[in-house]
């Protein structure tokens, strides 16, 4: 049976999220204000990728544990990590882009070299849920 934990989402985060879609709305607006026939489609990709793309993180990132896989998704983003190739899983607060929504965030290394964070809601259970899938994998 899958489980899923969503990400945990920073305020500040969050803050960042909502000045840029307010931002994009106005640049689009202001685009179509101009009256111009070529202007709907440019304020239309405007308003998809500064309004549609944050919300669409905001509203899937998770990360769904199956028997024997780790589904990440965020967005249009997905990975399946198989729990037998996980090699380590540790706490980190890099901030460097990965399908986590805060900066609280768990480093799973897999594979040959291979590494991505996430930021499960309840680290604990994921972490108890996680290491009784890679015991039962092995």
């Amino acid at each position: 049976m899958a489980t899923v934990y969503k990400s945990k989402t920073d305020a500040w985060l969050l803050a960042i999220l909502a000045v840029a879609i307010a931002v994009s709305l106005f640049a689009a607006i202001v685009t179509v204000s101009d009256g111009s026939p070529a202007a709907w489609p440019v304020a239309a990709f405007i308003a998809v990728i500064g309004v549609g793309l944050p919300i669409w993180l905001l509203l899937s990132t998770r990360y769904t544990l199956e028997p024997r896989q780790l589904r990440v998704q965020s967005g249009p983003f997905k990975w399946h990590i198989k729990v037998a190739d996980i090699t380590s899983i540790t706490p980190s607060s890099n901030a460097l882009s990965s399908p986590a929504l805060s900066l609280d965030r768990l480093r799973i290394d897999y594979g040959s070299g291979r590494s991505l964070m996430i930021s499960p809601r309840n680290k604990e259970q994921f972490l108890r849920d996680i290491e009784a899938a890679r015991r039962g994998a092995a």
